[in-house]
């Protein structure tokens, strides 16, 4: 059966913490089953000038204290622009906070020249991709208590035993972004436990196409066949107000393995970072409700 999360960026009016803890409340009053905020701290540059941003963890703090049901995280938080160490800790901390609800979503992030050359970081996209799988299996090893030595590419750890370990055991569920059809991240996401992909030539709120769909899923599963157990397929767009119009593109999509939909609102306007139309089509439900 499909689960069904809602989508904000951390900038607009969705900097504010009040304001994501009262989407987080009529999200779950609604019946949806997560929130999910975008970490980035300029986008944009050109785009986003002069708009607030919000740390998506304190918004995610403030989510968190706002519910009891939903599951909560980021799609997706860019490792290789964060310390490995500070991100375990915050992520720990909600995941208790929370009671276990949190889901990390994670990858390169971008944009690359935006979000990491205007703070003189490599741009080096196969750099940043080292440090991201470096990254992955670090947060692994720290949020399990155990103690932790490493002498990698880019990251060294001495003897650090970070606690107290995660809620959620082994750890919480880790979800890899990427842009199909590029195979890398599929073959890295295809490691953990789901993929909330993009598509080239469908932008942020456009619903892929199916055949599209098929194509990624096929891909993923055939590089998880010594890997069992369940694993997420989570698509996101924008459905039609319509219930029936709604069912009649999510069945399709649903046939070809998607188990999450995450709605989102085209990025061609402003409605996506403005509570009012965000807030209006989270009290209308879940699409298929």
């Amino acid at each position: 059966m499909m689960r069904y999360s809602v989508n904000i960026p951390n900038f607009g009016d969705f900097a504010d913490v009040r304001t994501v803890a009262r989407v987080a409340a009529a999200a779950e009053q609604a019946g949806w089953d997560a929130l999910f905020v975008w970490d980035h701290v300029v986008h944009d540059k050109q785009e986003r000038r002069g708009q607030p941003f919000g740390d998506p963890w304190m918004l995610l703090t403030a989510a968190a204290l706002a519910t009891s049901r939903i599951r909560l995280g980021t799609l997706v938080t860019p490792i290789p622009r964060r310390q490995p160490e500070q991100l375990a800790r915050q992520v720990a901390t909600l995941d208790a906070l929370s009671g276990g609800r949190v889901t990390f979503g994670a990858g390169l992030g971008g944009p690359i020249a935006d979000e990491y050359g205007s703070f003189g970081d490599t741009t080096d996209r196969a750099l940043l991709a080292e440090r991201l799988d470096e990254g992955l299996d670090l947060l692994e090893r720290y949020w399990s208590g155990e103690p932790v030595d490493h002498i990698g590419k880019h990251y060294r750890v001495q003897d650090v035993t970070l606690l107290p370990a995660t809620v959620q055991r082994p750890r919480p569920p880790i979800w890899l972004g990427g842009f199909w059809p590029r195979r890398r991240p599929f073959r890295r996401a295809a490691r953990w436990d789901g993929v909330a992909p993009l598509f080239i030539g469908a932008g942020h709120g456009v619903i892929p196409a199916v055949d599209d769909v098929r194509d990624m899923v096929a891909y993923v599963r055939s590089h998880r066949a010594d890997r069992p157990g369940p694993y997420e397929i989570v698509l996101g767009g924008m459905t039609p107000a319509d219930p029936g119009q709604a069912r009649d593109l999510l069945a399709p999509l649903e046939d070809a393995g998607a188990t999450w939909w995450d709605e989102r609102f085209l990025m061609s306007g402003r409605d996506y970072y403005r509570l009012a139309p965000v807030l209006r089509r989270i009290e209308q439900g879940p699409p298929w409700l």
